[in-house]
């Protein structure tokens, strides 16, 4: 398997780049609490074994291409845990990010026979692709970040694709791609539930 190739770029996309049909995207941020711990990167691949980082200006948060491509109707956008993501991007962009695929909730839909739905996991399971975790707790809000880092952000998008091809199949075997893409559909709301404070509430609990 070729080494990945990964493209950096300061403050936003750069100019002519396009993604037809789907993007894998992920974000780096300084913690996992979006209204305390502010986006840092944001990692997006077409699954062609490229990554492209952006680091967002932090004063601004003006990406235009960046958020042009988020909301892009035409446009799937694959997430691991797209919940966490989609709140962070819309608090910090202001974009809320449709339409969203989440290889997490696809896998708790179909892979029923464990509880081990983490992006090591079912990469490893469904690709054969053992996935590095070493630089999960680092200081993304780095002004230069370190190859190990860049290597490790990266690696989050190149194989959603893949991964999504493989969930696909699973869901269309056992008949739950409706309960799928309702799942997807209510995620933007779900990410707004969690800024607006109903983060550990059940609203559809008794």
């Amino acid at each position: 398997m070729p080494a990945p190739s990964i493209e950096l770029h300061k403050g936003d996309l750069p100019p002519g780049l396009t993604f037809a049909g789907s993007v894998a995207v992920d974000t780096e941020t300084q913690g996992l609490n979006p209204q305390r711990d502010r986006l840092c990167l944001v990692q997006l691949s077409a699954g062609d074994g490229t990554a492209h980082l952006v680091q967002p200006d932090p004063a601004t948060y003006d990406a235009p291409r960046l958020k042009a491509l988020l909301a892009d109707p035409q446009v799937v956008k694959i997430f691991h845990f797209a919940r966490f993501d989609l709140a962070v991007i819309e608090k910090y962009l202001g974009v809320t990010v449709t339409p969203v695929y989440c290889t997490k909730i696809a896998s708790k839909l179909v892979r029923t026979y464990t509880d081990r739905h983490g992006l090591k996991d079912i990469t490893s399971e469904l690709l054969g692709i053992e996935l590095s975790k070493q630089q999960q707790s680092s200081d993304w809000a780095a002004e230069t970040l370190s190859q190990q880092q860049l290597a490790y952000a990266a690696a989050d998008v190149l194989h959603l694709h893949a991964l999504k091809e493989k969930l696909d199949a699973m869901l269309a075997r056992e008949h739950r791609q409706a309960f799928a893409e309702a799942a997807f559909a209510f995620l933007p709301t779900r990410a707004k539930l969690d800024l607006a404070g109903y983060g550990d509430d059940d609203i559809f609990a008794h």
